[in-house]
């Protein structure tokens, strides 16, 4: 038997301090410990790592405070488009949804078109469709709505209207993820986010795309990654990590920091990740202000942290 472990992010690109008031600096803290909690929860009786990582990320989707589910950002038209992804370190199996609206935990969308179909990735009707077939509940755009996230769209095109585009990291990026390896040693990632505020519709980031936002592999590590999309596709960022471990040898800290600080890092690929290996070890890098983040292990450790 393994060490189960669990470790869950909240996006980073992080309000700076500056601007966290003492209650939402409060509010995030809870927010991720209740992601851990439920998480941790099904781990301590012997649950799957899938089960506790697609939990976790409802829980945090369920977070107004983040930008996933409830707390999806914008796009320029106004209209919210979620991507989820999640992978399974047990087979490689893998699903994903992208550019959806409706289902409440956009993540559980992603896991039925794992289960349900003989497919990785839908978008569009049919992805919504099959989330209606396995019975997953529906909210409408009241639901969704959250005014800081339209207060953030009327800011951000006000100063592209100025042609100004400020590099607040924020703005950029923004999504929810959980890893987790349980008692039988076994592996599994989830992502779930609503993308960049003010993005292009049909814009599709890292998240659902397997290998650069999502990954797990028994025989390495689960990543879930959260940042400049665009340069975390490009790098592959999560099946880099995993590739670093098998074929040199390296360690999970430090393949991942290397993924994050030089790949990333030196690209432009502002953001970060968290990963976890199969003896139960846990990293969680970033190269950004901050990350809200958090893990538990068997030991009952619980710990959430925003900036370094």
């Amino acid at each position: 038997m393994s060490k189960f472990s669990l470790a869950v992010h909240g996006g980073a690109g992080t309000i700076l301090p500056k601007n966290l008031t003492p209650a939402l600096e409060a509010g995030y803290h809870a927010g991720l410990r209740r992601a851990l909690e439920v998480g941790q929860e099904i781990l301590a009786k012997g649950g799957s790592a899938m089960d506790a990582v697609t939990a976790s990320v409802c829980a945090l989707e369920d977070e107004p405070l983040f930008n996933s589910g409830r707390g999806a950002v914008f796009t320029t038209e106004g209209v919210q488009e979620m991507d989820a992804s999640v992978m399974d370190g047990r087979n490689r199996m893998a699903g994903a949804v992208s550019g959806i609206f409706g289902p409440r935990n956009p993540i559980r969308a992603a896991r039925a078109v794992m289960e349900n179909t003989d497919h990785v990735m839908l978008i569009g009707p049919n992805a919504l469709k099959v989330a209606r077939d396995a019975g997953l509940p529906f909210e409408d755009a009241a639901y969704f709505f959250t005014q800081e996230r339209w207060d953030a769209l009327q800011s951000t095109m006000k100063m592209r209207a100025e042609g100004i585009e400020d590099n607040d990291p924020a703005r950029r990026h923004g999504t929810v993820g959980a890893v987790a390896c349980d008692v039988n040693g076994n592996l599994a990632a989830a992502t779930s986010t609503g993308g960049m505020t003010a993005k292009a519709p049909g814009r599709v980031g890292d998240t659902p795309i397997i290998g650069a936002g999502t990954y797990a592999d028994n025989a390495t590590c689960a990543v879930s990654c959260t940042g400049h999309g665009e340069v975390f596709i490009r790098y592959t960022a999560a099946a880099e990590i995993a590739a670093r471990m098998r074929h040199a040898g390296q360690s999970l800290e430090d393949a991942a920091r290397h993924v994050v600080m030089e790949d990333l890092g030196k690209n432009d690929g502002s953001g970060g990740l968290i990963a976890v290996d199969a003896k139960g070890n846990i990293t969680l890098p970033f190269n950004c202000d901050g990350m809200y983040r958090g893990s538990v292990t068997q030991d009952g450790d619980f710990e959430t942290l925003i900036y370094r």
